[in-house]
């Protein structure tokens, strides 16, 4: 059981945690093998330490030592709400010293003027070593035997700083040594998401939605009979409810198709999320923390039954169109390796390719090295970049079966610029660029076009923010 950052926003998002666990132990018996817990950092937190780093690397240390502190305070807070006693008391002391930890990282970084992707990681490490240790006191507080596990015990990774990848053989002999005799003692581990650990003990994290991963790569290991992410909507809807005003519920879905929707911007699950699962065909369910009676979604390795129809819309924003075009021969040999290596060699990802006989074009949305990837591929090509536009990607296994779909979701976009149109191999997805500022338009009408006048999937969507793997 994943809670994101908005599920353990403060001391009530919290005592319903508390109480959807206790329902879930209740629920299967007292013989039954109790759930392992994966929290996010309370809801914002990240973003706040990350800011802090920042400060330090400016050498404003009173200034970031100072929004250490306030945090420190926040979760002083909550915790003095959720727990009583000498649990309290020990609690307290334990947050408080990785606090002091950090705002003396902080003080030492502005001497340095510099933040290293290790140093950042320590540092951001502060906020699910928190939210863990008084979630694992509040479950105890209210009656569940709880256990705080520091997950860097237990989730062991590479040395890529800031975007760890997990070492799956260490990770589960470590999880099966120390989770599986808790779990046989009735005891509920509880542990941070996001966070791990070098096998030489050094602090990494997974980068930015990795407690949805963590949760999925501890599933994995222990192979659990469900993997749980609660978050604050009621499951993957059909288009992203910032930008439609009543999209519907997706009540089943498969790894496929949630993988697509994922990595084309759904923000409800991280794209990594499902492939621990669907390596050891694990399902996942998307539940919502504030509505815990509602269904939610369920992602199998099974496609939901043909409906004619596709399955949701994805969105993801603030994209750069890179075209190039070769300066020698037409496509000369050698020349589609030369492109991608640049891509390879500055650790960008590209997300949708189109090729014509002249061109490449490729979307980038991690621009962070865009100016170094332009450089390099002007040694044997002509670039050129525009900013400002978005993906829209329409997935469905309907895709597969029924030709149709395709010409439904091209009509309904007649008008509406497109600057590169492209469908996977597997057809399971149909990608749209355009210019970000036609992304409503566009959604809004192919949302109307498949899912308008249907009373399939239909939901109460409740007010929605970004969860904690986006925001913390």
């Amino acid at each position: 059981m994943k809670f994101g950052g908005t599920s353990v926003a403060d001391a009530d998002a919290i005592a319903r945690v508390v109480a959807i666990v206790r329902g879930r132990r209740h629920d299967s018996g007292a013989a039954a093998t109790p759930p392992v817990v994966v929290v996010s950092a309370l809801a914002g937190v990240t973003d706040r330490l990350i800011a802090a780093a920042r400060l330090a690397e400016e050498g404003a240390a009173d200034q970031a030592a100072r929004s250490v502190s306030e945090l420190l305070e926040r979760h002083l807070a909550v915790l003095s709400v959720l727990a009583s006693g000498e649990r309290q008391t020990g609690l307290a002391a334990a947050v408080r010293e990785d606090f002091a930890s950090v705002i003396s990282l902080v003080r030492a970084l502005a001497v340095l003027h510099e933040v290293s992707p290790r140093s950042l990681d320590a540092l951001v490490a502060a906020g699910e070593l928190a939210s863990s240790r008084i979630v694992a006191a509040a479950l105890a507080e209210g009656g569940v035997p709880a256990v705080w596990v520091d997950a860097r015990t237990i989730l062991v990774t590479d040395a890529e700083h800031t975007g760890a990848a997990p070492l799956m053989a260490d990770t589960c002999a470590r999880a099966t040594q120390s989770l599986v005799p808790l779990a046989a003692r009735g005891q509920v581990a509880v542990l941070g998401g996001f966070i791990g650990a070098t096998v030489d003990g050094v602090t990494t994290t997974l980068g930015r939605g990795g407690s949805d991963y963590s949760a999925a790569i501890v599933g994995a290991c222990l192979g659990a009979d469900e993997i749980q992410i609660w978050t604050d909507v009621d499951g993957m809807l059909t288009a992203d409810p910032r930008v439609i005003a009543q999209p519907r519920l997706v009540n089943r879905l498969s790894f496929a198709e949630a993988s697509e929707l994922a990595y084309f911007g759904a923000k409800v699950l991280h794209p990594s999320t499902i492939l621990p699962a669907v390596a050891k065909n694990i399902p996942v369910r998307i539940l919502n923390s504030r509505r815990p009676e509602v269904e939610g979604t369920l992602i199998t390795a099974a496609a939901r039954p043909a409906d004619g129809q596709l399955t949701a819309i994805a969105c993801k924003r603030n994209v750069t169109v890179i075209d190039i075009t070769s300066t020698r021969m037409l496509m000369a040999h050698g020349f589609l390796r030369r492109l991608f290596e640049v891509f390879e060699r500055f650790k960008t990802a590209v997300d949708v390719v189109t090729t014509s006989e002249v061109s490449v074009s490729v979307t980038v949305d991690d621009t962070r090295k865009l100016e170094a990837i332009v450089d390099n591929l002007q040694h044997f090509a002509d670039v050129s970049c525009e900013p400002a536009m978005a993906i829209i990607c329409a997935v469905g296994e309907n895709l597969r079966v029924d030709s149709t779909l395709f010409g439904r979701a091209v009509t309904a976009l007649v008008g509406v610029p497109l600057r590169l149109v492209s469908q996977a191999g597997s057809r399971r997805n149909i990608t749209f660029v355009l210019r970000d500022a036609d992304v409503v338009l566009a959604m809004t009408r192919l949302h109307e076009q498949f899912f308008g006048s249907r009373n399939l999937f239909t939901t109460e969507v409740t007010e929605v923010t970004e969860d904690a793997e986006v925001q913390s």
